[in-house]
């Protein structure tokens, strides 16, 4: 059967327009000096039904062909040590590891270290922001959320899906964590063969995938959105919590998440350079993605609670006090149309933690040096995350 030409579906929505014409999307424009248009729809169409067939290759000689501890072992081999046109492997092995191998000629060093100290610096509000908006912002698309239940990843938990966010984002976003066979390089292969094999997964068991209207599982133009979530969603964010960051800065964090998508298999004319082009891409994206449904409800709800069931904190109050700050920064940060249709309960004084922050981010940003600024954020990110894998017991990627 013919699939038929994708349209943007949603463009005459009310969730669509009131997102772009009053909300974040408004604002989003504003603060990159976007021109959103539909002229260049039918370019990033295909790449809805389009995935990284150089990944899924390998997780079938692989994965497929082996027990899976045994397999993982052999990849990390690889990850690790490298691999040459001379190795006797396969040579799905060799396209993928030479070719993530080669740094692309556009790859700036500098830009990769500016956008580093930007996420090392933006301290608790990197956290902030990638917990309650960009990720459970991302949840309000239910479309791009369908490999997420199909797989039953609700069932892992929310304290384990977090660890593993925050594990991939602190490793790839360190000093030199990209260099070839330091810990983000092997973070970014570890996790494109995460979506291969769930792809794949998916495509052998789940007989009631709907291509026409979800798109092919973890498909190129999806990977963009999560990308994007990464740079200028963040970015937004971070503004809105009173934080300011240099041109230099600004480009550097787009380049870093433009690197990590090249090397989880991202085609390059889906990465943007600069938060114009993000955000005229991020536009034609969601005119495809519906609105919350079910199961959009039912993600935002396990990662609100992620606080309750969370071991770190030893008290029960203290569980409680830090769902409720959650709770304000998520109402602060997205729209309240999205918080409605994620059933965020709606909690008393919920913008005066927010408020706080923001004035205390502007003093401290005033007060303290941009080198300690690094220094102190790099630091606090470092002990939550020994906290999560701790309570989580494992490495993520182990």
């Amino acid at each position: 059967m013919e699939r038929s030409t994708l349209q943007p579906r949603f463009k005459n929505s009310p969730h669509f327009k009131d997102f772009w014409q009053k909300g974040n999307g408004k604002l989003l424009i504003e603060f990159s000096g976007a021109e959103v248009s539909f002229k260049n729809f039918e370019k990033f169409a295909s790449y809805y039904y389009h995935v990284d067939e150089a990944g899924d290759q390998v997780v079938k000689d692989i994965y497929f062909t082996k027990k899976f501890h045994e397999a993982s072992k052999e990849i990390e081999h690889y990850v690790r040590n490298g691999v040459s046109e001379n190795d006797n492997v396969p040579e799905s092995v060799k396209e993928l590891f030479i070719h993530t191998q080669r740094k692309p000629e556009w790859l700036n060093e500098d830009l990769l270290k500016w956008g580093a100290e930007l996420c090392m610096r933006s301290g608790l509000d990197a956290l902030i922001s990638l917990r309650d908006y960009c990720l459970i912002g991302g949840y309000d698309y239910a479309y791009l959320n369908k490999p997420l239940i199909v797989t039953e990843a609700l069932k892992k938990g929310a304290v384990k899906r977090l660890s593993e966010t925050l594990d991939f984002w602190v490793n790839a976003t360190r000093y030199n964590a990209l260099e070839i066979h330091a810990k983000g390089y092997e973070f970014a292969i570890k996790t494109r063969l995460i979506h291969s094999y769930a792809r794949l997964s998916i495509k052998k068991h789940y007989q009631g995938w709907d291509t026409e209207n979800w798109g092919e599982p973890i498909n190129s133009w999806d990977m963009m959105a999560t990308y994007i979530g990464f740079s200028l969603v963040f970015l937004h964010s971070l503004q809105k919590l009173g934080n300011t960051f240099s041109t230099e800065e600004e480009l550097g964090i787009f380049h870093l998440w433009k690197y990590v998508g090249y090397l989880l298999g991202i085609p390059e004319d889906l990465l943007p350079d600069n938060k114009k082009q993000a955000t005229e891409y991020f536009y034609l994206w969601t005119s495809i993605q519906p609105p919350s449904d079910k199961d959009s409800v039912l993600l935002a709800h396990s990662l609100l609670n992620e606080s309750l069931e969370n071991p770190i904190l030893k008290f029960n109050f203290q569980r409680k006090n830090l769902r409720y700050l959650h709770i304000c920064c998520t109402w602060f940060l997205l729209d309240s149309d999205v918080c409605k249709r994620l059933s965020i309960p709606d909690v008393s004084n919920k913008n005066a933690f927010p408020k706080t922050k923001r004035l205390i981010n502007i003093i401290y940003n005033t007060l303290f040096g941009r080198k300690a600024r690094i220094e102190a954020g790099n630091k606090k990110h470092l002990t939550v995350l020994e906290d999560y894998l701790r309570v989580t017991a494992v490495s993520n990627f182990h």
